[in-house]
């Protein structure tokens, strides 16, 4: 091989490097954070993050110029479809129940690389989210005063005509986010005290917009006169749920939080299906009040709740609104930068970012040094940048990460059972079963039992039917269909998108295209559902495996491929830095490369179901001192 040119041993080590994983039993150790967080806690946090802005100005912009009364149908719709990707979380978040949300789910399936770059994408989308949020939150209460702040701003500091800055800075926004920042640095319990305080002032507010609302109801407004229940139709229909979509963002902030839950594998589930159900309860019962309280053509898609109400001769009610309003927003921020500091905690732990994040105050036992340097940068980019042009990567981080969670979540559950249901070096002799009942002892009758078959094999059923898949290397056929299943549901999404519109194709050649696409999607759905799948009696699992995930990977391609070119390009910009970081300083200072060195001690916490900790020590010795030996038997 020509002098310089790396061998190929190396670039397969280089390439393994990119696929390594995080053991499982390692994601479940205790933690340095307090796990303080009830059931009710993460719920409201759910809540609060879901239920903000959008509540006030979704629901009005896409009733006036997408749906019209409908709404009501796109906001089930989407609600539904949120259900898809929110079950993967809740599976994820009860049985990892670590910091990180999609980052550390897809860093113990399917490789740090991957992990890396969601991480890496859910930074940005926490930031642009969190100073989007705070320039809202600062206009809304502009417009309260008659925007007497933006006036005396645009007077004393001038108006901005520069590329990618704002009209002027907006000192309220970045002002709210330093003092949402602070009290986020005070401790987990001081954040939940607050946003149980501001859900609880935006949920009366709610009531009250509905209670209110229904009484001023006129059944008319969805009559014939005013247009009809779809004046737009299916396809306005269709446009709108995916706009209600991204009102659905933000139950993933409870997966979030899991390291910090008291009892993670009950609460997450229990929080993520309850914080859904109110939301989507608040965004349909607020949406039908309002379309029916006025024409759904005369509202106002800036303030369409305190319009209605003005309009119905109830102007007073328009300040409770907008206080409803502000808590809400401020619940949101809150969420945020609650939740962005602690992804950037669980990627520093893992040494794939740089270290000083990885720190956690010992008196408030949160990661103070992400809180602080990350709510400055947030508060910076809304005090001068301009955010229009920026919002649309919102839509395409939560997305991505929605759909690798959904591709974890079929990998993880074909693998085998994790070291940590093992027993420990220090416990060699698994317990023994007792046996009390009458169809227990009957177990102890005959030869030896049959062993069940493990994870990711065919079905014994199936054997005589499907044996052709034994005969490839374990693992390979669940691979290579999880492989066709992601390129068949992207193909298949191509088609659906752009249609015959784009493709140079006849309309019999579109139709069958179509088909194919649907059959290999169907196909790898068929060939994952003969092979076994992991069960775990004690953690929250979803039905239909691989049903569900799959059709969240499908939705969740639909709608990135709905975005403009310009978000693709952007994005792609923003991926080519986080590769410069990960090859520059995450692959080298990986706890899994240091791992990978010799004469490393590494320590072990294996959890048994008890809910014990042991700790084993291992010392990787280098291969020319390990001592040539078969394994003794235990």
């Amino acid at each position: 091989m020509a002098s310089g040119l790396p061998s190929t041993a190396g670039l397969a080590r280089f390439c393994q490097k990119l696929k390594r994983l995080k053991p499982l039993e390692e994601a479940t150790m205790e933690t340095s954070l307090q796990r303080c967080l009830s059931a009710l806690d993460l719920t409201l946090l759910g809540v609060g993050a879901m239920v903000g802005s959008g509540l006030y100005v979704l629901t009005g912009t896409v009733a006036k110029e997408i749906t019209g009364p409908a709404v009501i149908v796109s906001f089930t719709v989407a609600a539904v479809a949120s259900l898809l990707a929110a079950l993967c979380y809740a599976e994820f978040g009860a049985r990892v129940p670590r910091t990180g949300s999609a980052y550390l789910f897809t860093y113990v399936s399917m490789g740090e690389l991957w992990a890396f770059l969601i991480g890496w994408n859910l930074v940005l989308e926490y930031v642009i989210a969190g100073a989007a949020v705070a320039r809202a939150w600062s206009g809304y209460l502009d417009a309260m005063f008659d925007h007497h702040i933006r006036n005396f701003t645009e007077a004393h500091v001038g108006i901005w005509q520069v590329p990618l800055l704002a009209r002027y800075p907006d000192f309220l926004a970045a002002g709210i986010l330093l003092l949402a920042s602070t009290f986020v640095s005070c401790g987990a319990r001081v954040s939940s005290w607050l946003n149980h305080t501001l859900s609880a002032i935006s949920m009366i507010v709610i009531l009250f917009i509905i209670i209110l609302g229904f009484v001023l109801a006129r059944s008319h407004n969805w009559g014939k006169e005013e247009g009809g229940f779809a004046p737009f139709g299916f396809s306005g229909i269709m446009s709108g749920t995916a706009t209600c979509f991204y009102a659905f963002v933000g139950f993933d902030v409870i997966a979030a939080s899991s390291e910090e839950a008291r009892n993670p594998k009950r609460a997450v589930p229990l929080a993520i299906a309850i914080s859904l159900g109110l939301a989507a309860s608040a965004y349909i019962l607020v949406s039908t009040v309002l379309t029916l309280m006025v024409p759904w053509h005369s509202l106002d898609p800036n303030s369409a709740l305190a319009d209605a109400f003005y309009q119905r001769g109830y102007s007073w009610a328009g300040y409770l609104v907008a206080t409803g309003s502000i808590c809400a927003m401020t619940t949101v921020l809150l969420n945020g930068l609650f939740c962005l500091p602690r992804i950037i905690y669980a990627m520093a732990a893992d040494g794939l970012f740089f270290q000083a994040f990885a720190y956690v105050h010992p008196r408030t036992q949160v990661p103070l040094v992400g809180i602080l340097v990350f709510g400055v940068l947030t508060a910076l980019v809304a005090l001068l940048l301009d955010l229009e042009a920026l919002v649309q990567f919102l839509s395409i981080g939560t997305l991505l990460a929605y759909t690798f969670v959904a591709i974890s979540i079929i990998v993880l559950r074909f693998q085998k059972a994790p070291l940590s249901s093992s027993p420990s070096p220090a416990s060699p002799h698994p317990a023994a079963k007792e046996y009390n009942s009458f169809s227990d002892h009957i177990e102890l009758v005959g030869t030896e039992q049959v062993p069940a078959p493990e994870p990711g094999q065919l079905r014994p059923a199936l054997r005589p039917y499907l044996g052709f898949l034994d005969r490839c290397s374990p693992g390979v056929a669940v691979a290579s269909a999880i492989c066709v299943l992601v390129a068949s549901a992207i193909t298949l999404g191509c088609v659906l998108i752009f249609g015959d519109s784009a493709l140079p194709l006849p309309r019999w050649g579109y139709i069958l295209l179509l088909l194919l696409c649907s059959i290999m999607f169907l196909l790898s759905l068929l060939v994952l559902g003969a092979h076994q799948q992991q069960r775990q009696q004690d953690t929250f699992q979803i039905p239909m495996v691989p049903l569900i995930p799959a059709l969240s990977i499908l939705l969740n391609i639909c709608l990135m491929l709905k975005l403009s070119y310009l978000t693709w390009v952007r994005f792609s910009i923003w991926l080519l830095i986080g590769l410069l970081v990960y090859f520059g300083y995450g692959i080298w200072h990986s706890k899994e490369n240091q791992r990978e060195l010799p004469g490393l001690t590494i320590t072990r916490y294996v959890v048994f179901p008890s809910g014990s900790l042991e700790e084993t020590v291992q010392v990787v010795q280098p291969p020319s001192q390990v001592p040539a030996q078969e394994p003794s038997s235990p």
